[in-house]
């Protein structure tokens, strides 16, 4: 009996050696896996961080741009309106030299006509010499000095 619980220490002992060994086994197991783990772990934020920065650079140039583009367009805005001003003044000029040459125009056809009316009411001899038409006035002589249609 003696012998046998030898055998039974000693296998029991043998036993114990290769559960303390899967043990062991087990736990170097489990902390290559923990390993693995924290090291795809790791390369896992670091990818993530290189897509943020990336993002985020991205971004920033995203933002250069259009600041370009915005200062482009504010000049473009600034030009157009300093154009349209020079030619609303531009337009009031015109405008004021259009109505000065109607006026000029009205007084020339008043002129025209009192000449003419004294012309048939025998003004100068009846002959008729001197009629007046507007299409007299289509001359350079008349557009050049409008004085000359006194003369």
């Amino acid at each position: 009996m003696a012998s046998s619980s030898g055998t039974t220490t000693s296998s029991g002992s043998s036993s114990l050696l290769q559960n303390s060994g899967s043990e062991e086994d087990l736990q170097l197991l489990m902390d290559q896996r923990k390993r693995k783990r924290m090291l795809s772990n790791r390369e896992s934020a670091r990818r993530s961080r290189l897509r943020k920065q990336k993002q985020l650079d991205d971004l920033m140039a995203q933002v250069a741009h259009l600041r370009k583009e915005n200062s482009q367009i504010i000049t473009s805005l600034n030009m157009t309106s300093q154009h349209y001003l020079n030619i609303d003044s531009e337009n009031s000029v015109l405008r004021a030299q259009e109505a000065e040459l109607s006026h000029r125009l009205e007084s020339l056809m008043g002129i025209i006509q009192y000449l003419n009316v004294t012309n048939v009411n025998g003004g100068h001899g009846g002959h008729g010499d001197h009629d007046f038409h507007p299409d007299q006035f289509g001359s350079d002589a008349f557009m050049i000095n409008p004085l000359m249609c006194f003369t």
